[in-house]
């Protein structure tokens, strides 16, 4: 029985850093994981201005950017690597979206992964996204894939991270889409108080949920289409944004107000059944209770591995299948026309 042991590589849209995953996966019958290091390396503020911008369409300032942060995330794998004392078979990037617009064919994740084989030497998958999308799929979300080969016993898994997304399995196949914004907005108004985020939801928890701007908020096009669907940051600032800055009230009544929004259309995508949740939202007390109070699904909060380093981890799964030349990406949830074998193999021999 073959065991791949993999590094995983994520950087979400929250922009809060790195995740670095060391697992080891294997095949009896069904996969199995094994998440032996993992850390996530902070972004400073330099960093997360050079990142965080966004692009409307591929540029040689995007293809540097694509570069320097190639470089970036092979490095630290080098170090990791050092610091733990691993053997790595492959190294599976996500890397950091810039742009991603399914609808005029475009998506690019930065990192380049020519430069993280370069640099660390070791075969590299990335890219996961642009075939998908050339083939008529959203592109996202990708990580359905792992939750149905290694979550199996869990009807919903639910990601928190910059976005609230979901995997849904049904007996025929599994869909997934992205619900709504969730710490991209919360992080922006806890750092309009001086707060990096809002730690266990205690700022929201202070605040008054406004009636008004929840029902607009609810009313948003998006939540009245069905899958498969995605967001990004551009559908943020353009529709989600204007509406909250209509209204003149205290920041943690807009944040009593998102994360309210935020657990309502949750609850519409999550009935009965169990659901497990991952991501930095997962350590959002006041949100998950007010999860609860709203689904009448049964929330599982799993360790802190798992919360944290899930995502990481599945990129590391859908790049050894990848190179197993098996399929990693599912037409249910993306929408393509076809199931596909997503990502770019990087190797110099």
């Amino acid at each position: 029985m073959k065991k791949y042991k993999v590094i995983g590589i994520m950087s979400g849209t929250s922009c809060d850093g790195l995740d670095i995953t060391y697992c080891e996966f294997y095949k009896n019958k069904i996969w199995n994981y094994k998440i032996t290091h993992c850390e996530t390396i902070r972004y400073d503020k330099i960093l997360i201005k050079k990142i965080s911008k966004k692009f409307s369409h591929i540029n040689e300032e995007l293809l540097s950017l694509d570069k320097y942060f190639g470089v970036f995330i092979g490095e630290q794998i080098v170090s990791f690597i050092k610091k733990h004392k691993v053997n790595v078979d492959l190294i599976c990037s996500h890397g950091h979206t810039v742009i991603h617009n399914p609808n005029k064919k475009i998506t690019f994740q930065i990192g380049c992964g020519k430069k993280i084989n370069s640099i660390t030497e070791i075969k590299t998958v990335s890219n996961f996204r642009v075939q998908d999308v050339e083939l008529g799929g959203q592109g996202a979300p990708l990580v359905p894939v792992g939750d149905h080969l290694l979550f199996n016993k869990y009807k919903y898994c639910l990601n928190l991270g910059g976005f609230a997304n979901i995997s849904e399995k049904n007996k025929s196949n599994i869909i997934g889409y992205d619900i709504c914004p969730c710490n991209i907005i919360l992080n922006f108004y806890a750092q309009k108080l001086g707060f990096e985020f809002d730690d266990k939801g205690s700022l929201a928890s202070k605040g008054k949920i406004n009636k008004s701007l929840l029902q607009k908020l609810n009313n948003l096009k998006y939540y009245h289409t069905k899958g498969p669907k995605s967001l990004d940051v551009s559908w943020v600032k353009n529709n989600f944004s204007p509406i909250l800055h209509r209204y003149k009230i205290d920041p943690k009544d807009k944040l009593a107000t998102i994360t309210k929004h935020i657990a309502v259309q949750i609850a519409k995508c999550v009935k009965n059944q169990k659901t497990i949740i991952s991501g930095g939202g997962a350590f959002n007390e006041n949100l998950i209770k007010i999860l609860i109070e709203e689904s009448n699904s049964k929330i599982i909060i799993p360790n802190k591995k798992i919360i944290n380093y899930k995502e990481a981890m599945i990129f590391g799964l859908l790049g050894v299948l990848k190179i197993r030349n098996e399929i990693n990406c599912y037409k249910s949830v993306t929408g393509a026309i076809k199931n596909s074998v997503v990502g770019v193999i990087n190797y110099d021999l």
